[in-house]
């Protein structure tokens, strides 16, 4: 059975850190490339950041505007985990992030994602 499975997410302060992890089985994730989106309430699902595939793809890595130098991606492949690192908190971060797997490119619109997992709360508030 293929399926991800998000964790990491949590009530932090404005100005805070969090690890989210987005774990597979059932597939390689290094044969992949792995998107994390959010979704506020109210508010369309957004992408914030991706990882293309390493076979083909050069593993290129991308972030959406609001999160260039705050958060970070990457890849281990001994654990078949990708982790969003996310630092400097804003309030208008809150959202769920779930993570979502593709073949090859990462940089696609959601609905080319094939497998998805099931989101993780991030609440940043003082």
């Amino acid at each position: 059975q293929l399926q991800l499975v998000e964790s990491g997410g949590g009530l932090v302060q404005p100005g805070g850190s969090l690890r989210l992890s987005c774990a597979a089985s059932g597939f390689t994730l290094d044969y992949y490339g792995i998107g994390w989106f959010r979704q506020a309430p109210g508010k369309e699902r957004e992408g914030v950041s991706c990882i293309s595939s390493s076979d083909g793809s050069d593993g290129r890595i991308y972030y959406a505007e609001s999160v260039k130098g705050r958060f970070t991606i990457s890849r281990d492949n001994a654990k078949n985990t990708v982790y969003l690192v996310m630092n400097s908190l804003k309030p208008e971060d809150t959202a769920v992030y779930y993570c979502a797997a593709k073949r090859h490119v990462c940089y696609a619109p959601s609905h080319e994602y094939d497998f998805w997992g099931q989101g993780t709360q991030v609440t940043v508030s003082s």
